[in-house]
């Protein structure tokens, strides 16, 4: 691990070197956020992310007195390592920092800057694994269960595209940034399907299941009257635009305080529950893998955190061998 690998004195030296001239790299780290937008379609928030991370990196090479990243060496990125846990940074921000330094100088090699990869080796100290927080079953129906009011008033116009939103989260597992994209066309009512445009640009095929299929269907009959036809967005606002990310994070929490949850919702939770509840019941995780429309199979696991007692009760039924032979 990085803390364990440099010593606080030699962090500390490194961190007080005299500052040098503004790193001259800062065209290459330009051009290849560049080519990231444009080869792989990279987010709003992770270019920010990386681009934050390089800044770290080449305000950390000016005070270490290195000027040139064709100098770089593996303990230099082993001291950056440790110099980032030393301030107080998780391992996981540690870890994205050294990937966005490996994509970085992967392609300053194949644009021969560089000869070598000095981060490959790197690697960030191992943080406790945190499962993701999740609603049971009864707090999301509590969540998403209204009822008409006293004198029997239906939803508010508001109130049915709100719901309509979270019955979608719950029902299929969108990530917010799919959620606010989706256009009307990408929601197939009969066949009760939506398809979704996940990271990557990856295109994916996510049943609906009833309940969200009954609240999306009062929504759309109602969406008229915000918005004009040429407008293609599924959700919109009062003023009959697509519905922003941090409107939809505003409405969520919202609605929980009203339905009085004493916990925090946001729209990321409903994603967490959708996994967790799924894979109580099916234990299928490459079928969660696949609606959830994760890449690697090891970010879908996190989720496997099902009772123990139950899995071995699963396992001493299912397996062959597991099985006591009747004496």
């Amino acid at each position: 691990m990085p803390a364990r690998t440099a010593r606080p004195e030699a962090v500390a030296a490194a961190t007080r070197a005299s500052p040098a001239e503004p790193a001259r790299e800062q065209p290459l780290i330009e051009r290849w956020l560049e080519m990231l937008r444009i080869e792989r379609r990279l987010s709003t928030h992770t270019e920010l992310a990386y681009r934050r991370d390089l800044a770290a990196f080449t305000s950390w090479c000016r005070k270490a007195g290195i000027v040139d990243f064709a100098a770089l060496e593996e303990s230099q990125l082993r001291l950056f390592a440790a110099a980032s846990h030393h301030a107080g940074l998780n391992p996981r921000s540690i870890q994205r920092r050294l990937s966005a330094l490996r994509g970085f100088f992967g392609f300053l090699i194949r644009d021969g800057v560089l000869r070598h990869n000095p981060a490959l080796g790197v690697r960030a100290p191992k943080g406790a694994k945190r499962l993701p927080p999740a609603l049971d079953v009864d707090r999301m129906s509590r969540l998403l269960d209204v009822a008409p009011d006293a004198a029997g008033a239906e939803p508010t116009l508001l109130q049915s595209r709100d719901l309509a939103i979270m019955e979608l989260f719950y029902s299929s597992g969108l990530r917010l940034a799919e959620l606010v994209g989706l256009d009307v066309g990408d929601i197939d009512l009969n066949d009760r399907v939506v398809r979704v445009l996940g990271k990557g640009s990856k295109t994916r095929i996510v049943p609906v299941g009833a309940k969200a299929l009954k609240a999306i269907r009062a929504w759309l009959k109602q969406r008229h009257e915000l918005v004009a036809s040429e407008n293609l967005a599924v959700f919109v606002s009062q003023s009959g635009r697509r519905l922003g990310a941090r409107a939809v994070e505003l409405r969520v929490a919202s609605w929980a305080r009203q339905q009085g949850l004493d916990v925090k919702v946001h729209p990321h939770l409903f994603r967490h529950s959708f996994a967790t509840h799924l894979l109580e019941s099916s234990q299928d995780l490459r079928g969660v893998q696949e609606l959830l429309g994760h890449a690697n199979i090891a970010t879908t696991q996190v989720y496997t955190h099902l009772d123990f007692q139950h899995l071995a009760r699963v396992y001493d039924q299912a397996h062959p061998r597991a099985r006591r032979r009747p004496r």
